[in-house]
């Protein structure tokens, strides 16, 4: 079972979404179709590549032709199960919540996404969605996931200390079975300059062929990424705009052998800082992820009658509930609740309207409201050095959910 915390709204993602269709397969396991073959129905399914220069049009010829047969389904399978694909945006139809009951609008972090490649040509938005590129560096820190003194979180390192920290406090303070969940970081910088690390990742994605039957097709794409300046050799935060907390336990696909672990991108990070949730963000957004395995560990995931969207509401707002109970609890960080508060806009501003959708992750409004209930709890105990224990707390939470998630509409 895996959860994701939010990918951004992007050209790119919602170009994947409109292509739907797959395109016709180039050619069977890691043989290749010709050029010309591949160039030609891609020109059936997306746009006009003649604003890319030829070697950015033969890059993106190569790439096309080397892809396996089905490679899209098997792509897409693979990001389903390892919980990456953006369900907030499938648009799977389900009308268990009523848009018309509730405020919701697109937030300042959503601004920043779709801002993300705004200086990259068009063209480059489809290439990179219909590829699923946006998808490899998180491939990449799953397989190298490693709770290491040499992680370092954010683009310059800059909070890597805060992170650490938070981690050790974090195993520490619930009563989980905690020591093996690793915790790592995301650099897309990272894998976009190693073929070999590209070529693993793009293997994992679709596992046809062998490694090393990928490495072309990695040079291809790290020459492609290098040829277009907005993408910055694979460091824009486009490529990163992530968290995700991954467990195998439970999970009814076959077991990878992977660790349980959380892996933070600089790409949320740097979101967060550029909308002004430097401060706490950080911090809020690795608790909620740990809530998450909390969950796991519990099995309050499955414990529920919800389903669809009203499910995956309910799973993550009581994570970002944990994430605030111990944030602002005198034994977890014992932060000033205003503080958080103030700073767990985070939540607000990843909250988003995919109310049909499986992936919908509750309302801005709605996140707010169950980090201020989880923050009241914290403080109005009579024994503040009491900590409740995660199933106690889940009990509480499940009987606030109605009202956390009542229609708030004014109209």
């Amino acid at each position: 079972m895996k959860k994701t915390l939010a990918w951004a709204v992007t050209a790119v993602t919602a170009a994947t979404c409109v292509l739907g269709a797959s395109l016709p397969a180039a050619a069977a396991d890691d043989t290749t179709a010709t050029a010309a073959t591949a160039a030609a129905e891609a020109s059936a399914y997306g746009p006009d590549t003649s604003s890319l220069n030829p070697q950015q049009r033969d890059l993106i010829d190569k790439l096309l032709a080397a892809m396996p047969a089905g490679w899209q389904e098997r792509a897409a399978a693979t990001a389903a199960e390892y919980g990456m694909d953006d369900t907030q945006w499938a648009n799977i139809l389900n009308s268990a919540i009523n848009p018309g009951h509730y405020q919701c609008k697109n937030t300042e972090l959503t601004a920043y996404a779709n801002d993300t490649l705004k200086d990259a040509d068009p063209v480059f938005w489809w290439v990179l969605g219909m590829l699923r590129v946006g998808d490899l560096a998180m491939y990449d820190a799953m397989a190298t996931a490693n709770d290491s003194k040499s992680n370092t979180f954010g683009v310059n390192g800059e909070y890597t200390n805060e992170l650490t920290s938070e981690g050790k406090d974090l195993k520490k303070f619930w009563d989980i079975n905690s020591d093996d969940i690793q915790i790592v970081p995301m650099h897309g910088g990272d894998v976009f300059s190693s073929p070999e690390r590209l070529a693993r990742a793009l293997y994992m994605q679709v596992p046809i062929g062998s490694v090393e039957g990928k490495l072309p097709v990695a040079r291809w794409l790290i020459e492609l990424i290098n040829s277009e300046p907005a993408l910055q050799g694979g460091a824009n935060p486009y490529f990163t705009f992530n968290a995700i907390a991954y467990t195998e336990k439970g999970s009814p696909k076959t077991p990878r052998g992977l660790s349980d672990h959380i892996i933070v991108g600089d790409g949320i990070l740097q979101g967060m800082e550029a909308v002004g949730l430097g401060d706490t963000a950080p911090r809020s957004i690795l608790a909620h992820e740990f809530g998450h395995h909390v969950q796991f560990e519990d099995n309050l995931i499955s414990n529920t009658t919800l389903t669809g969207p009203e499910a995956t509401r309910r799973t993550e707002l009581m994570a970002d509930a944990f994430g605030t109970y111990f944030l602002t609890h005198s034994r977890g960080e014992a932060l000033n609740t205003k503080r958080v508060l103030d700073s767990e806009k985070s939540f607000y501003q990843v909250g988003d309207c995919g109310f049909d959708s499986y992936g919908h992750h509750g309302t801005p409004n709605q996140r707010l409201a169950a980090s201020a209930w989880a923050a009241s709890v914290a403080n109005d105990a009579a024994n503040q050095g009491h900590i409740l224990p995660s199933m106690k707390l889940d009990e509480l939470f499940e009987a606030k959910l109605p009202d956390i998630v009542k229609p708030d509409a004014t109209n």
